[in-house]
């Protein structure tokens, strides 16, 4: 398992963070609260293996995170009742990853909770510009096998 010293995740993973509340542990991934929750009940899940960036995740740890997103998901709207939930997963500094080590934010939503949308009402891109994009992940796309 790798670990990054200076990485608070990491420092979590390793059990030396004696104010985490953790809620799950496996072999692979640690869930907690983080210290700051947008709303009770958000929940942080992190590999066990640092890795900064979603795809720098090896496959196994990829798609354990992907089942413990779905199954803590059940689990987090059961217990608390949530009418909904927002699974957050930002990569670099531009998309608001504050923490380099991967982490996914479940947030339970609530009608007329503090968060709000998280979505812009509306973009202005040309139908080109769309089908440029469009084109260029298809192509890229085609190469990829599972």
């Amino acid at each position: 398992m790798t670990a990054e010293p200076s990485c608070p995740f990491c420092t979590i993973v390793q059990r030396n963070d004696p104010d985490v509340r953790e809620v799950y542990r496996d072999d692979q991934a640690v869930a907690f609260f983080p210290t700051e929750p947008a709303v009770l009940g958000h929940t942080m899940i992190v590999p066990r293996a640092h890795a900064p960036l979603i795809w720098e995740l090896r496959d196994d740890d990829a798609e354990h995170i992907g089942l413990l997103i779905s199954r803590m998901s059940r689990v987090i709207v059961e217990t608390i009742g949530a009418e909904g939930l927002n699974v957050i997963q930002s990569n670099g500094e531009v998309a608001t990853q504050s923490v380099n080590h991967v982490h996914v934010h479940l947030v339970p939503r609530w009608k007329d909770d503090a968060i709000g949308r998280i979505w812009p009402p509306e973009t202005h891109y040309s139908e080109h510009a769309k089908d440029e994009t469009w084109d260029a992940l298809r192509d890229a796309c085609r190469g990829l096998r599972l």
